[in-house]
């Protein structure tokens, strides 16, 4: 059964850093991994996606050169390295996978459009404080 979950969310200072990892098991460890993030009383909204071969990254402009989004598919794992963080960053973070965007079907609409992907993680709680 194929399942993601994340872990590595926490409380942490305006300015300081935090790793979110999202495990992949059941097969989905190649599969474009995508993470989104949704605070209270707001729509989910995209962070950053990576390809499934790890070539190609998007990312959302509110944290484009803070954020780094990287996978290791032997080891079944995804990770987003979170710089700088800020409290507009405070949020539940989930990482979510799915088969159908591989390839040239990887683009920045697509992968940005939570809809697109059917495995989701049960989420990890980001706390960033001023």
């Amino acid at each position: 059964q194929a399942q993601l979950e994340e872990s590595g969310g926490g409380l942490v200072q305006a300015g300081g850093f935090l790793r979110l990892s999202c495990t992949a098991s059941g097969g989905i460890n190649k599969y474009p991994i995508g993470w989104f993030r949704q605070a209270p009383g707001k729509e989910r909204e995209f962070v950053a996606a990576i390809s499934g071969s790890g070539r190609t990254t998007h990312y959302a402009t509110s944290v484009k050169g803070r954020f780094t989004v990287s996978k290791d598919s032997a080891e079944n794992m995804a990770y987003l390295q979170m710089n700088s963080l800020e409290p507009e960053d405070t949020g539940v973070y989930y990482c979510a996978a799915d088969s159908s965007l591989n390839g040239v079907f990887f683009t920045a609409s697509r992968a940005a459009d939570w809809r697109e992907y059917d495995y989701w993680g049960q989420g990890a709680q980001v706390t960033v404080s001023a």
